[in-house]
């Protein structure tokens, strides 16, 4: 029998999102529709930008990722950014229905000193345009994380990728638990949580189930739940894994609607993978958010990410609409509002 769905809960058994997960496909994506119109505007797609602020040369080994030091991707590290050229991205995503602009830098964590205050800069001057900013540096503080809230971050991304089970066969520089604490310290600033995972890291059926279970049992849920698909990069150690079937992505996805049911769940990298009907079923079972590009890609060209241009044929065709920024919407509270000095 399968479990009842429709409300918020944080006390999901293995077993039951497994019953959920393998429904018939079409009921499935019946309920997760459902779902959907219960807590979300049904026509409105948010549409991201994701900016590589600093490329390459990361410390972890992460073996899915063409930015880590411990393997040979040709990408070549690069410094930060400069605050002018980041904001100018952020203006011409802002002009294409862009709502969200999230900066990921390639590090461990995050340091003190001239670089994080560059963000922080960062940050300030997109939120004064009007933008969601979300960050993903790695592990935090809480005196960072908090300095982020200060400075009006809205989101912080920090994904926890697998099953805990299966983490130490994909990361070995950074434990789940680390993870778990970085969201924490996020967690009680205030800030809204990006955490999701990726599919095709030669996880098993249990192992996705164990991450739906654990990213389902945050207490609140993530407010934005990003499933990834594998893009897999030459001279990484997952460079020749099998590609996911997408009825199987698509049931992770119709799953994490119905689990947790009031987040953004966001179709993130290997959507160019996808064809256009392929992804209008995803956002029929409650996709309400893809990326979005000009450069043809989302954090290097390792990771091709449709242009501002295609992602709007697809949204018109498809009779959907952008999504405008949450921040100043009149009765939303913004968490990453700044606070008051």
């Amino acid at each position: 029998m399968v479990t009842e769905v429709g409300g918020c809960r944080w006390d999901w058994q293995v077993e039951q999102v497994q019953a959920i997960y393998e429904q018939p496909l079409l009921e499935l994506v019946y309920q997760a529709a459902t779902v959907h119109r219960q807590y979300h505007p049904q026509r409105e797609i948010q549409v991201c930008r994701l900016v590589s602020i600093k490329t390459g040369g990361c410390p972890e080994d992460c073996g899915y990722c063409a930015q880590s030091a411990h393997y040979d991707t040709g990408i070549a590290p690069q410094p930060l950014m400069s605050v002018d050229e980041v904001v100018a991205i952020a203006q011409r995503a802002q002009a294409q229905g862009v709502s969200r602009v999230c900066l990921g830098a390639a590090w461990r964590e995050a340091r003190p000193g001239k670089a994080f205050e560059q963000v922080l800069t960062m940050i300030r001057q997109i939120t004064a345009l009007g933008l969601e900013v979300c960050c993903t540096l790695g592990m935090l503080t809480e005196t960072q994380a908090q300095r982020l809230r200060e400075a009006g971050l809205y989101a912080y991304n920090h994904n926890l990728d697998t099953s805990r089970r299966y983490y130490p066969q994909v990361i070995t520089t950074r434990t789940y638990d680390d993870r778990l604490a970085t969201l924490a310290r996020v967690r009680h600033t205030g800030i809204t949580l990006c955490c999701g995972g990726i599919l095709g890291l030669g996880e098993t059926h249990a192992d996705r189930m164990e991450l739906l279970t654990t990213l389902a049992n945050l207490r609140p849920h993530p407010e934005s739940v990003p499933i990834n698909i594998l893009s897999r990069v030459p001279g990484t150690p997952l460079e020749n894994q099998e590609p996911v079937p997408f009825w199987e992505v698509l049931r992770v996805l119709a799953t994490a609607r119905i689990l947790m049911p009031k987040s953004d769940l966001r179709l993130a990298a290997g959507r160019t993978h996808l064809s256009a009907p392929q992804q209008a079923w995803c956002f029929l079972a409650g996709v309400n958010s893809i990326f979005s590009s000009d450069d043809g890609q989302m954090l290097t060209r390792t990771t091709p990410c449709p242009s501002y241009q295609q992602d709007q044929d697809l949204l018109t065709a498809l009779g959907l609409t952008p999504r405008p920024p949450r921040q100043g919407q009149q009765g939303h509270e913004w968490p990453g509002a700044p606070l008051a000095p």
